[in-house]
């Protein structure tokens, strides 16, 4: 069964950050792509950044670059998520998904549960 677990959400105040993880298990992605995306109250689920498995290129949306970073550990099989001078804006569900195509389109295979992300002012 494959899965995908987010954590480390949580609140936080402004300027402050967090690291998302996303444990992946099930099957291999080495030909995949990893994307996180998040989706805030009564908004559509948005692209945040994305990377090869392999970990060459990574791609972010314009309103997180030079905030967030994405990165991979091979040999844990998770995805990370590096946020950095966090923003109320930034208040959301966090989603951990994979897709054999990258695209900044909600499009991706296999989904994790979400884990929130709450940035007070």
């Amino acid at each position: 069964q494959v899965q995908l677990v987010e954590s480390g959400g949580g609140f936080v105040q402004a300027g402050g950050s967090l690291r998302l993880s996303c444990a992946t298990s099930g099957r291999s992605f080495s030909n995949y792509a990893m994307g996180w995306f998040r989706q805030a109250p009564g908004k559509e689920r948005e692209f945040v950044a994305a990377v090869w498995w392999t970990g060459v290129n990574t791609y972010y949306a314009d309103s997180v670059k030079g905030r967030f970073t994405i990165s991979n550990d091979n040999a844990k099989n998770t995805v990370y998520l590096q946020m950095n001078s966090l923003k109320p804006e930034d208040t959301a569900v966090f989603y951990c998904a994979a897709g054999r195509v990258l695209t900044k389109l909600p499009t991706y295979d296999y989904w994790g549960q979400g884990t929130q992300v709450t940035v007070s002012s």
